[in-house]
């Protein structure tokens, strides 16, 4: 199957999946791969307008990596950073954290 999009992943995003230990990190590089071929929200999805979630669930964790689309290149998502979810919701913090991050990256990017 062909995939949809490209991903890059920022250092931070590299760091963070890196400091996983590998069955979990496995499974997260996994699930992004997967969410590149079918479009399922339990995967990736949209949190707000600009910041959307790459979502991985393993042994009770809830890993999360947020992202946005690049506008000005197609089909081109970029991952800011990882956490571990562990509420219902979001941290505002990582919400405000990743809208940083693409705000920066779309100053350099022009």
């Amino acid at each position: 199957m062909g995939k949809n999009f490209d991903v890059l992943m920022s250092d931070e995003a590299k760091a963070f999946i890196k400091s996983l230990a590998p069955k979990v990190a496995k499974k997260v590089a996994y699930n992004i791969q997967k969410s590149r071929e079918v479009n399922d929200p339990k995967l990736l999805k949209k949190l707000t307008d600009e910041i959307w979630e790459f979502r991985t669930r393993y042994e009770g964790m809830q890993i999360r990596l947020l992202a946005f689309w690049d506008p000005n290149k197609k089909a081109f998502i970029v991952c800011t950073h990882g956490f571990f979810k562990k509420t219902d919701r979001i941290p505002k913090s990582e919400l405000d954290r990743a809208i940083k991050f693409r705000n920066n990256y779309l100053k350099r990017s022009k």
